[in-house]
């Protein structure tokens, strides 16, 4: 399977504004790409490049006065599979995490696991330990929170969801990974392309968030808002909540002029 993958935003700035995106492919998929992802600005915009410490690829500009357009561009390969259920995966003792891992047991900005503590343990601390816990979990938040893209909030953390009854993508991934950390299972935030492959059309196209979760040794996506394994998704930036992976940051005001993102399957050339 072959899946374009993309978005065109414009932003307006009454004066020279400067950004930090996060928007671009994540080093594990590159050798995945059928064609190279293009990522471009405004003519006469310049942008520079660096990772930050979670290995996301970010640029920074400088946007002048007026309508600057930010567009990429990408064709990747996928197995066209739905994502593996890790049934048998087991929690990895702490003492026997990387390094790298133990940031991802800690509350964040929008992750508040510590408070959180004494209630994941007495709803979930009964049920086996590893993969069946994480999706007691996932069960947990999916019908505890109600999706509702007019009330999406920019500063709602994992208890205001849980106390509000409803929120987006990112509110469904911050409660899920606060649970998680509260019970000692390492978990990051995702921000990604999830098109609506092999699922009815939802509607126009938006950049999606779930959390990964350290299982086995290795990273699964877990997805508490839909809740059900998915195809084709494709990861931007990584880090401990939405916080860290702000897809665009500007240092300064600015308007959204246009947003389009595109994620559907290509059909193979003959």
């Amino acid at each position: 399977m072959r899946i374009r993958f993309g978005y065109d935003i414009s932003v307006g700035c009454e004066q020279p504004t400067h950004f930090v995106t996060r928007m671009a492919l994540r080093t594990e998929r590159q050798d995945d790409l059928v064609q190279d992802e293009i990522i471009e600005l405004s003519e006469g915009v310049t942008a520079s490049e660096f990772r930050d410490s979670f290995g996301n690829l970010c640029l920074r500009f400088t946007a002048p006065e007026g309508e600057t357009r930010i567009r990429c561009d990408g064709l990747i390969h996928d197995t066209g599979r739905h994502e593996p259920v890790p049934a048998d995966a087991e929690e990895v003792p702490i003492s026997d995490l990387p390094d790298d891992v133990l940031q991802f047991l800690l509350p964040s900005r929008y992750c508040e696991s510590d408070s959180l503590m004494p209630f994941a343990w007495e709803a979930f601390g009964h049920l086996p330990p590893g993969y069946a816990r994480v999706q007691a979990i996932c069960d947990y938040v999916h019908g505890a929170i109600t999706f509702d893209y007019q009330r999406a909030s920019a500063t709602r953390t994992a208890q205001g969801a849980i106390d509000d009854g409803y929120g987006v993508c990112r509110d469904f991934a911050h409660t899920a990974v606060a649970l998680c950390r509260a019970m000692s299972i390492p978990a990051r935030y995702v921000n990604g392309y999830l098109g609506d492959i092999g699922v009815p059309y939802a509607g126009a196209m938006d950049f999606s968030a779930w959390f990964e979760v350290y299982l086995g040794g290795k990273w699964y996506a877990f997805d508490a808002r839909h809740n059900t394994p998915r195809i084709g998704r494709i990861n931007i930036a990584i880090g401990r909540d939405a916080a860290d992976v702000a897809m665009l940051h500007s240092f300064g005001t600015h308007e959204l002029l246009n947003f389009t993102v595109v994620c559907e399957e290509e059909a193979q050339p003959d």
